[in-house]
């Protein structure tokens, strides 16, 4: 494993790298055991270079455990607002995420459905690119840029394009209150339209989830304690016609819920494989009846399932085609190798993403064969 302690350094080894490099951070989310080459590190490029909580921006080097930056933030009652996704319960794997793994993997939780998904909150970053050449992009204000957006191109490419080393963060302030209205009894198409009512609301829900195998159906409320509270009874007053509402205030309860929707701790230790599906919230119910899964949850209104099927299953031949994308979360590595990580892309935007990873990393050495 290589581990280089600075940007300096990383630039130097990709520059001298003699072959594919299989790249990753805190190595809890397993997708750089989709890539060929010898395995390299950014966790020694660590460490928070500003955090000003007066403008809500905070930079830090890309091997920074996700953890380190919510305890610092929590010292001024601020935030990560998109929610990150804890990986290690549901793959079983070990570590510390990092923020330059979570903005590579673009990874966000159930707040998405209001706040918009980690990209949106990267103000800025630097990366090694397949040259061993460091570029900035961004800064520490929004601003447009002409030519790429890398802040976009990088978010969300795992590794394909560059070698991030530093990333600078929006930040937001903590939320006072949360409240989670709590609905039982729905089939999966009752929540699906409950969550779509919810969403579509004035009372800005913060989170819409449906777990079949509990009976529940989830929509969260946060803010200032009064305006929750008058939130909450306003939305049950609209839910009700799709069953009792309940309405769960109490910190730590609700706290807990999300948690575990956010890790889906559900699947944790349970056999099969595990996919991720993003599609249309009216279209996912069918899909999961199509799919004959073990199990499923439905997160942001419906607009994106976990579903855990039998190993080995080729999710995306059982569902044929439909609007979306289908990707391979937890699997053996000879289905993961067999089916791939991702759903295929189409072939004009193959095209485009070849011609990317070229303008980027000419040699192909940045974790080939991860994205296809």
């Amino acid at each position: 494993m290589i581990q280089p302690n600075s940007e300096e350094e990383l630039a130097g080894i990709v520059a001298g790298a003699a072959g594919a490099l299989s790249i990753k951070g805190g190595g809890t989310r397993g997708f750089a055991d989709n890539a060929a080459g010898e395995r390299l590190t950014t966790s020694g490029i660590t460490g928070i270079t500003l955090y000003e909580p007066g403008s809500l921006t905070l930079v830090a080097r890309a091997g920074t455990p996700v953890e380190e930056i919510r305890e610092r933030l929590a010292k001024d009652n601020q935030r990560l607002p998109f929610e990150p996704m804890d990986h290690r319960a549901l793959l079983g794997t070990e570590g510390e995420p990092t923020i330059g793994g979570v903005v590579a993997a673009n990874i966000s939780g159930p707040r998405r459905v209001m706040v918009g998904a980690a990209r949106d909150y990267v103000l800025g970053l630097r990366f090694v690119d397949g040259r061993g050449t460091v570029i900035r992009n961004g800064g520490r204000v929004m601003k447009n840029v002409t030519g790429y957006d890398l802040v976009k191109l990088l978010s969300g490419s795992y590794g394909t394009l560059g070698i991030l080393t530093e990333v600078s963060l929006k930040v937001l302030p903590k939320v006072a209150a949360s409240a989670t209205i709590v609905l039982k009894g729905l089939s999966d198409e009752q929540a699906v339209a409950a969550m779509a009512a919810a969403l579509g609301s004035p009372f800005e829900v913060s989170g819409a989830s449906h777990n079949p195998a509990t009976d529940e159906t989830l929509l969260r409320l946060e803010g200032f304690e009064e305006s929750v509270r008058y939130r909450s009874e306003r939305l049950s007053e609209l839910l009700k016609p799709f069953a009792p509402p309940r309405i769960e205030a109490n910190p730590d309860a609700v706290a807990k819920l999300w948690a575990a929707i956010r890790d889906v701790t559900a699947f944790a230790g349970k056999e099969g494989d595990v996919w991720r599906l993003s599609v249309k919230p009216s279209d996912a119910p069918a899909l999961v009846a199509r799919a004959g899964a073990k199990q499923a949850l439905y997160d942001w209104g419906g607009g994106l399932v976990w579903l855990r099927t039998e190993a080995d299953t080729d999710l995306r031949a059982s569902l044929s085609v439909f609007a979306g994308h289908a990707t391979l979360i937890r699997a053996s590595a000879e289905t993961r190798a067999r089916l791939g990580v991702f759903q295929p892309e189409p072939a004009p935007l193959a095209r485009l993403s070849v011609g990317l990873r070229t303008q980027f990393d000419p040699r192909g050495i940045l974790n080939p064969g991860m994205m296809g």
